[in-house]
């Protein structure tokens, strides 16, 4: 037998756990020395340990130990558990990586003031255009909020382009308007539109012409959307230098989308007045 000392080293974890371990009844000692108190273990009780370490850093209760450990719980409710708490954790990780995404943008973003070349920024007029269109709301124009709303809706419009027979003349062209509401909460319409040509319609997607602008300051930006800030605020700083203000959100028009999102082409077209 081990003491409780020699138990906890081979275990890995505190003596402090294997006490609290024994007053909830999670892992009672194999002995208790009836004069001392000392609690005595056996090699045999590290499985138990084990699965016990285990399932509470898959996040669950120690009720919820303590019923799969002492076969409370059935094998393929015992599945089901793991699955969704595997489902948990993928997404929270999803997520973590995803704000570390956002944080090296930001860092990026702050260490390119003032340094980034703003002279590839062109005053331009773009045209009216015909786009084919699904549209949803994102909580916010945050990556965050964008990302899972817009990937998904072009998607389903070019499903239901397929289905009815009408194909893409041009590049994806995503916009943005702010959505009227009385809380402020800053949502946004996301518009993930594709230029066509085929009749105006209103059905399983709405094809229409897009206005033109008649002033947009415009840059290229190469990369995965997700790092675009950058490439945002350094047009920004171009337009209030140069004495101009924006009269909306700026277009993103999809020159080039190979499979690797580091290799997009995408042109920003902010509109624009005279200050």
């Amino acid at each position: 037998m081990f003491t409780i000392g020699d138990f906890a080293r081979h275990g890995r974890v505190s003596v402090r756990m294997l006490r609290h371990y024994d007053a909830t009844g999670l892992l009672r000692p194999a002995r208790v020395d009836p004069a001392s108190g000392y609690r005595h273990y056996t090699a045999a009780q590290l499985a138990r340990l084990n699965r016990i370490i285990a399932l509470k850093d898959l996040g669950f209760t120690l009720q919820q130990v303590r019923d799969i450990v002492d076969e409370k719980v059935g094998l393929e409710e015992l599945r089901g558990m793991l699955r969704l708490r595997r489902a948990e954790l993928e997404t929270a990780m999803a997520a973590a990586e995803a704000r570390l995404v956002q944080v090296e943008v930001r860092l990026r973003a702050i260490e390119s003031e003032g340094h980034m070349p703003t002279n590839d920024v062109v005053i331009k007029s773009v045209p009216a255009v015909r786009v084919a269109e699904l549209t949803a709301t994102a909580a916010s124009l945050e990556p965050e909020g964008i990302g899972p709303v817009i990937g998904p809706l072009y998607d389903e419009l070019f499903r239901r382009m397929g289905a009815a027979g009408i194909a893409p003349t041009g590049p994806g062209v995503a916009y943005y308007e702010d959505v009227a509401s009385e809380d402020g909460g800053g949502r946004i319409s996301v518009h993930a539109a594709v230029q066509v040509s085929a009749p105006l319609q209103d059905g399983p997607f709405r094809i229409l012409d897009l206005p033109p602008l008649d002033q947009a300051a415009t840059i290229v930006h190469r990369g995965s959307m997700d790092t675009v800030l950058p490439t945002l605020q350094a047009l920004a700083r171009w337009i209030d230098a140069n004495g101009y203000r924006p009269t909306g959100h700026p277009r993103e028009i999809n020159l080039e989308c190979p499979e690797n999102h580091e290799d997009w082409v995408t042109e920003l077209q902010a509109p624009v007045a005279r200050a």
